[in-house]
C-alpha cells in the first residue's frame, strides 16, 4: 500500500537556546495600550525593546494568530524574528495557543533552525499546535517537494517538562497518523491493504493484532460487515488491536468506522463531491492512532479496538434496499437505505466488543449528514450513556476537538422497529437523523457498558483552507479526545 506523502515539523526540547538559530519565534500580546512582548531568554532587554519598536512600526497588533516577520535586532545571532499573536493576555487559553502555534508552524516552513519559548504559555498546547499546524501532505506525486515546502525544524527552550513534551508528541503523531491514512486514496487503501498496514504499524508499537477475512467473518456471523462489503470486488475485514498492560483495573473497547470508500451502494450518492468519500474511514484511522498512542504512552487501562473495514459499492451482488441481514449476535435488520451503511458495520463491531465485557465503550464514525446539519462542520455530536456521554463531550472541548452531548430521542425507540425484521436502518422522517443512528447503535450495546458514540461526519474533514493547527483535508478528529478519555479512565478512582 502506498500512503500519501506527508511530513511533520521536527520539534525537540532543549534546556538552553541553540547558539545558531536562524529564526526566533516569540509570542506577542494585544495589550490595552498596544503591542506587548513578554520576556524571553531568546532576547536580551535591549533586543526586546528594539523588537517591540520594529514590530510596532510594521503594524503588528498581537491579535490571535497574527504572524509578523522582521529582521532580528542588532546583537542577536539570528537572522529574523517571527512574532505570533496570542491576543488578550487575560484570556489566553490552551486552544488559543494551540491554534496560534499551528499558524506559526506553517509560516515557518522551509526553516531549518528555529528556536522558541512559546511553550512557556503551555507546553502541551504549543507542541500539538506546532506539529499539527505544520503537518503537510503532497498526496502521491512524481516530483519531490521543494525545500521551502519542508516542515520546519524547531527547538522548544524549556528547563523542564520532558515527560509532558514526549506525551504531547505522541498524541500529535497519532493525529497525523490518522490524517495520512484518511488522505490516502481508495485505490491504495482498501480493506485488505488497510488491514495489512494497520498490522504492521500496530505490531511495531507492541499491540496484539487479529484480522478476520471474509471467510472468517462469514463463519462467525458478521452479517453487517459482509452485507456492506459484498458489492465490492475487495472483500471486507475486521481488525482487532489490543493493548493489555499488567495490573490494568479498567477495560475500554474502541470501535471505529472503516468504510474505505462509500458510493452509497445501490442507494447511490450524487456524483458531485463523492471523491471526498475516501474520508469515510476516518473514524477507524482515529481509533487506530489513539490505540497505538495508548501503547506508546503506556496508558494503564486495557484497550481493545475493533475496526470494521469495508468498501460500499453497487454491483450485481450488492445489498438491495429491503434486504434483511443478521448481525453478529443474532439481531436482524431491514436495510432500507444502503447509504446508511456505517451503522451496519459498527453494529457488528459493537456487538463483538461488548462480548469482552468492557467497562467503557467509545465508538466514532463519519456517520450522518444530519450531524453537520445539527452542529455544523466543526462540532461532533456525542450520544450514549448520559454521564459518560457528557464526560466525553467535555473532554473533547477541553482538548480543542469541539463536541456536544446530544440526547437519544424516546420516539426513536418505537420508530426503529421494522415489520420485516427486529429493527430498520433508517427512519422515514427527516428530523433527528443523527439521533436515530445513535439509537440504532444502542441496540447492540449491552446494558452494563458505559458507552459514547462520537459522530464526526463534519469535524473529521476540512474541505477549506488551513486554520490554526487544522490543515486541509483530513483532520484526525477525534483521536486526541479518545486518548484523553483513556487517560481520564486510567486515573479514575
Amino acid at each position: 500500500m502506498t500512503v500519501v506523502a506527508s511530513a511533520l515539523p521536527t520539534v525537540k526540547l532543549e534546556k538552553k537556546a541553540p547558539s545558531k538559530a536562524n529564526v526566533l519565534l516569540i509570542a506577542v500580546f494585544q495589550g490595552e495600550e498596544g503591542l506587548e512582548i513578554p520576556g524571553t531568554e531568546l532576547l536580551g532587554n535591549s533586543e526586546l525593546k528594539s523588537t517591540l519598536e520594529a514590530l510596532t512600526a510594521v503594524g503588528a497588533k498581537g491579535k490571535t494568530g497574527e504572524i509578523t516577520r522582521i529582521p532580528a535586532p542588532k546583537g542577536s545571532k539570528a537572522q529574523s524574528v517571527v512574532a505570533v499573536g496570542l491576543g488578550n493576555p487575560e484570556k489566553l487559553e490552551d486552544e488559543t495557543l494551540r491554534r496560534a502555534a499551528g499558524s506559526a508552524a506553517r509560516a515557518l516552513r522551509g526553516e531549518k533552525n528555529v528556536a522558541t519559548t512559546i511553550s512557556d504559555f503551555g507546553l502541551t498546547a504549543a507542541v500539538e499546535g506546532l506539529i499539527l499546524g505544520g503537518y503537510s501532505t503532497r498526496g502521491i506525486r512524481s516530483t519531490e517537494a521543494e525545500e521551502d515546502e519542508a516542515p520546519a525544524k524547531i527547538t522548544l527552550v524549556s528547563k523542564d517538562g520532558k515527560d509532558e513534551f514526549e506525551a504531547a508528541v505522541i498524541g500529535a503523531e497519532a493525529v497525523a497518523f490518522a490524517r495520512t491514512l484518511t488522505n490516502t486514496p481508495s485505490n491504495e487503501l482498501y480493506p485488505e491493504s488497510y488491514a495489512k498496514y494497520l498490522k504492521e504499524q500496530a505490531t511495531a508499537a507492541g499491540l496484539d493484532v487479529e484480522i478476520l477475512d471474509e471467510k472468517e467473518l462469514k463463519k462467525q456471523g458478521f452479517g453487517g460487515i459482509l452485507s456492506v462489503g459484498q458489492g465490492s470486488a475487495r472483500p471486507p475485514r475486521l481488525v482487532c488491536l489490543s493493548w493489555k498492560p499488567k495490573k490494568a483495573k479498567k477495560s475500554v473497547a474502541l470501535v471505529g468506522k472503516g468504510i474505505t470508500f462509500d458510493t452509497g451502494g445501490i442507494s447511490l450518492k450524487p456524483g458531485a463531491g463523492m471523491w471526498d468519500m475516501i474520508s469515510d474511514m476516518g473514524g477507524s484511522a482515529a481509533v487506530a492512532g489513539a490505540t497505538i498512542a495508548a501503547a506508546k504512552l503506556k496508558v494503564g487501562v486495557e484497550v481493545t479496538a475493533y475496526l470494521p473495514l469495508a468498501e460500499n459499492m453497487p454491483s450485481g451482488e450488492a445489498t438491495r434496499p429491503g434486504d434483511v441481514i443478521t448481525h453478529y449476535g443474532g439481531l436482524t435488520s431491514e436495510v432500507l437505505n444502503t447509504d446508511a451503511e456505517g451503522r451496519l458495520v459498527l453494529a457488528d463491531a459493537i456487538a463483538r466488543a461488548c462480548e469482552d465485557n468492557p467497562d467503557y465503550l467509545i465508538e466514532t464514525a463519519t456517520l450522518t449528514g444530519a450531524q453537520v446539519v445539527a452542529l455544523g462542520s466543526r462540532t461532533a455530536g456525542v450520544m450514549g450513556s448520559d454521564e459518560f456521554r457528557d464526560r466525553v463531550a467535555e473532554i473533547g472541548r477541553a482538548v480543542g476537538e469541539n463536541a456536544w452531548a446530544v440526547p437519544l430521542l424516546e420516539e426513536h425507540d418505537e420508530e426503529i422497529k421494522s415489520k420485516a425484521a427486529d429493527i430498520r436502518n433508517i427512519n422515514a422522517k427527516r428530523e433527528g437523523g443523527m439521533q436515530f443512528a445513535g439509537t440504532y447503535l444502542s441496540q447492540f450495546v449491552t446494558d452494563d457498558v458505559e458507552w459514547a458514540h462520537i459522530d464526526v461526519a463534519g469535524p473529521s474533514w476540512n474541505g477549506g483552507a488551513a486554520r490554526g493547527y487544522t490543515t486541509p483535508r483530513a483532520t484526525g478528529v477525534p483521536a486526541r479526545t479518545i486518548i484523553a478519555a483513556l487517560q481520564y479512565i486510567a486515573n479514575e478512582k
